[in-house]
């Protein structure tokens, strides 16, 4: 088949835990260890103290105040799963995070729990690891911070958290470009076809174009707003739905349509983009009602969270032609079980969260956590907190 052809280097991903192999229809060439998630490389002066210089994240300047440099053992202690291997923080990431903190690892920890329990400050959660708990926080009186390396924290209790007086932080400067270009190839791929079982090519192996098209994009944070700045060049409408509206100038300069109800939005466009945050409020947000309100021509992407949309409705809708297509970046859970009826579709493209799988958005990613970090360390102003609902 020319699909496994094209992407055999892909058979074998260390991302899918437990479940190797897994028949996921992929786009993306050879990945790396770490999943999940055309800059110039940036070269930040991090220094060994509490306190650092600027520094950059996703394109926006971090204002961390600086002081002298640190002895290593003076340096704060801060936990993370492991160094390295297939769920550790990569090699690179752990240079950067020396420069300001004395790791710990689990394992570490776990050996000299007495010890280490009251130096440690900060937790650095790379790829959801790892696991923040009651047991967890019990063991911590001194944290302060949980610095996760993405956007997504719905793998964080936050109430709970916050109920020890820790501070949770995250980074959504630094994922934005990399995840609008995910959204953008998923598109692309989905509209010309380019990843589907064939035996030959017909003549009626047609695709359909992106460029002049009508785009909805669920939820205009900074992610839906480079999606439509990429858009933009496509001369595609872009139509937008959101808990706000955007400023005027700021429709204007992408030349973005503020629909006030979801509804309209979806009868309307020809591809159908979701980035919203997954919360009990966007959960299953698109189900059976709103996918029969999609043209039949429509293409459904997802480069949020698989739980926002309903799965086994997203089944039916695809297999009665309901809705042209779906691309989906997430999926609930993730991965799928192998025998998983999205899986056996022809209409469909999955990737593996791969969103921020990026070296510059995994760089940016861990210098925004440092300097979140480092924010709350020194009692100044966090750049990136999360606060509980």
């Amino acid at each position: 088949m020319f699909r496994g052809r094209a992407f055999g280097l892909l058979k074998s991903l260390h991302l899918m835990g437990s479940q190797p192999n897994l028949p996921h229809k992929l786009i993306h060439p050879a990945l790396t260890s770490h999943v999940h998630h055309c800059q110039k490389r940036r070269n930040v002066d991090y220094r060994q103290s509490y306190n650092t210089g600027p520094t950059s994240a996703g394109g926006r300047t971090l204002n961390v105040p600086q002081n002298k440099v640190m002895a290593e053992q003076e340096l704060p202690a801060v936990l993370i799963l492991d160094i390295g291997g297939t769920q550790g923080v990569l090699e690179n990431l752990v240079v950067l995070l020396k420069k300001h903190f004395r790791l710990v690892t689990m394992k570490e920890f776990l050996k000299n729990k007495k010890e280490m329990s009251k130096k440690i400050q900060s937790v650095f959660v790379f790829e959801c690891r790892p696991t923040i708990d009651r047991e967890l926080l019990e063991s911590l009186p001194n944290l302060k911070v949980i610095a996760n390396s993405g956007v997504g924290v719905d793998h964080l209790d936050l109430k709970m958290i916050s109920s020890f007086g820790v501070k949770v932080t995250n980074t959504p400067q630094a994922v934005a470009d990399s995840t609008a270009d995910m959204g953008m190839a998923l598109m692309l791929a989905s509209a010309r076809r380019l990843v589907e079982d064939t035996e030959h090519f017909a003549v009626d192996w047609l695709g359909v174009e992106v460029t002049r098209a009508t785009l909805g994009i669920i939820g205009m944070g900074s992610i839906g707003y480079k999606v439509a700045q990429r858009a933009k060049a496509f001369e595609m409408k872009i139509l937008y739905h959101n808990r706000n509206r955007r400023k005027m100038e700021e429709e204007q300069a992408v030349g973005a349509h503020y629909c006030e109800k979801m509804d309209d939005l979806l009868q309307q466009s020809d591809f159908v983009l979701l980035v919203v945050s997954l919360s009990p409020e966007t959960r299953k947000l698109i189900g059976k009602r709103e996918l029969g309100l999609m043209k039949p021509t429509a293409t459904l992407i997802n480069i949020s969270r698989g739980a926002v949309i309903d799965q086994d409705a997203l089944v039916e809708a695809l297999q009665k032609k309901i809705i042209r297509a779906a691309a989906l970046d997430v999926t609930y859970p993730e991965p799928l079980p192998r025998d998983h009826p999205l899986l056996k579709l022809n209409n469909i493209i999955i990737t593996p969260h791969i969103g921020t799988a990026t070296v510059q958005a995994i760089r940016m990613m861990a210098e925004e956590a440092i300097t979140n970090m480092l924010a709350v360390l020194n009692g100044q102003p966090i750049p990136s907190e999360v606060v509980p609902k």
